[in-house]
């Protein structure tokens, strides 16, 4: 068998990475460029799909340099969510999207629901109406941009863009598909009766396929501005959550998952949708499913602290500020919240002493992060079980301070893999898969490996097990004043 690579491709919201992977799970080289996110106003994220595609191009250009073996597939996945607008041509209808952690559909959200009690499509949609989901994002646009909506043939997420860049293929997977709020979790189609309860065109959606299918090969204009061979497969992809679950080896029913990037999120695979008010389920490649929770500003928060607070405090300081940050609590809610009952919620420090400094401040906002998720995931553990270890994925994987708060305050273990960047090495196995190189689960076995296991720190536990009820407490109180600072800001 020769000696090849696969590039994986991996969009985040604020980089794009690209890799060569070999059959191993070694990632042999990695370019990453960066692109900003714009906030017109609180609760509204918007990207541009032009800045994604150019960045993808300079990253694959970039790792396809130092290419020592042939590449002979890609594969990428995602941020999810978000609402490419492409017309009859191909070409963008609209260079602005709407992404995940936009909340601007919380009208057409709370309209919608009015008319759906959640029992009446819990077992289609295998989720609740949140405006993350492109479905209400769609139906916005319909609303305040018509004109884009004229001109649009397709809608594509993220990662189908990029894909239709290589291709020219306008497609979809299923993990995508099952969280739009347009399919049937139980069909695996789109459903024609929520496509029209929303008021949408079914004409915008694109083919469902699996992740690992072939969509196409690589088009010689996309062959001149990335370097990759011309005529190599392209595989339909899936979301960064559901192939970064590939990637860490979290595949197999009542494992857990605790991914730390822009967000951060807590999932349960699950033979089947759990189907409850206040879970989020998305379909992973293989069969499962995998049902979740975040919170919107997970890194983004620790980005903000160091903006907001200073850089240039070490994660020794940090470490050494007392466990509980002195009694500062932190509510992570930079940009609202996905799921109600309060999605116009805001972040704040709660007990701000003259005795606190910056450590305790940015120890404060890793607590509160892990007591928002611990608070998040309670319906999920309550109705599936709680999971007795978590695999850590993502950037935030890196901090082992991080990494024992949130073993303590899960009160389980955190496994920590061999290689971080999940994503990247979840859209190599499902090359190797759609070349006919192993099943998923013995794929996964060769090129994923834990490295390291975190123990909770039992005084950490013992004093973070008393704050969540009290971080339970200022979470309700503070609720009815939302209402209040919107009404300020009009």
């Amino acid at each position: 068998m020769t000696d090849d690579l696969t590039l994986s491709i991996d969009l985040g919201t604020s980089s794009v990475r690209a890799a060569l992977v070999d059959r191993r799970g070694t990632i042999r080289s990695l370019a990453s460029r960066g692109f900003v996110q714009t906030v017109p106003r609180f609760g509204w994220a918007e990207q541009s799909a032009t800045a994604w595609w150019q960045a993808t191009e300079a990253a694959i250009g970039e790792v396809m340099q130092a290419a020592a073996a042939p590449v002979v597939a890609v594969c990428a996945c995602g941020q999810m969510h978000g609402t490419v607008l492409v017309d009859a041509r191909g070409g963008l209808a609209s260079d602005r999207v709407l992404l995940w952690n936009d909340k601007r559909a919380a009208p057409q959200v709370e309209a919608w629901e009015g008319a759906h009690p959640f029992t009446s499509h819990a077992e289609t949609t295998a989720n609740p109406a949140t405006p993350a989901w492109p479905g209400f994002k769609l139906a916005w646009l319909r609303a305040h941009a018509p004109e884009e909506m004229a001109r649009a043939a397709a809608v594509l997420t993220p990662k189908d863009f990029i894909n239709l860049q290589l291709t020219g293929v306008a497609a979809t997977d299923w993990s995508e598909a099952s969280a739009s709020f347009m399919a049937d979790s139980r069909t695996g189609r789109w459903s024609d009766e929520v496509v029209a309860s929303l008021g949408l065109r079914r004409d915008l959606l694109p083919p469902i396929l699996d992740a690992s299918a072939v969509i196409g090969q690589v088009t010689a204009q996309a062959a001149r501005a990335t370097g990759l061979p011309a005529g190599i497969p392209v595989l339909a992809g899936g979301g960064d959550l559901p192939v970064a679950l590939i990637g860490s080896g979290v595949a197999a029913p009542g494992l857990g998952s605790d991914i730390a990037g822009t967000s951060a999120i807590a999932t349960l695979v699950r033979t089947a949708p759990l189907l409850d008010p206040a879970v989020a389920n998305v379909a992973l490649p293989g069969g499962l499913w995998g049902a979740f929770t975040l919170v919107d500003a997970g890194g983004d928060a620790i980005r903000w602290a160091a903006r907001a607070i200073g850089d240039g405090v070490p994660e020794s300081a940090v470490e050494a500020a007392a466990a509980g940050s002195d009694g500062l609590f932190f509510l992570p809610f930079l940009s609202g919240e996905r799921m109600p009952p309060a999605r116009n919620s805001r972040a704040q420090f709660f007990g701000l002493t003259t005795s606190h400094g910056r450590a305790e401040m940015n120890r404060a906002v890793l607590e509160g992060i892990a007591f928002a998720l611990h608070r998040q995931f309670e319906p999920i553990a309550r109705l599936g079980g709680r999971p007795e270890r978590f695999v850590a994925a993502g950037g935030g994987g890196r901090s082992d301070l991080w990494l024992r708060i949130k073993a303590s305050v899960y009160g389980v273990p955190i496994l920590v893999p061999r290689v971080l960047e999940t994503g990247v090495v979840g859209c190599a196995i499902l090359c190797r898969q759609a070349l006919g190189e192993g099943s998923l689960p013995d794929l996964m076995g060769m090129m994923t490996a834990i490295e390291r296991e975190v123990q909770p720190v039992p005084e950490w536990a013992d004093r973070y097990a008393r704050m969540l009820p009290v971080y339970s407490h200022i979470v309700e109180a503070m609720r009815p004043l939302y209402a209040e600072l919107d009404g300020l800001e009009r």
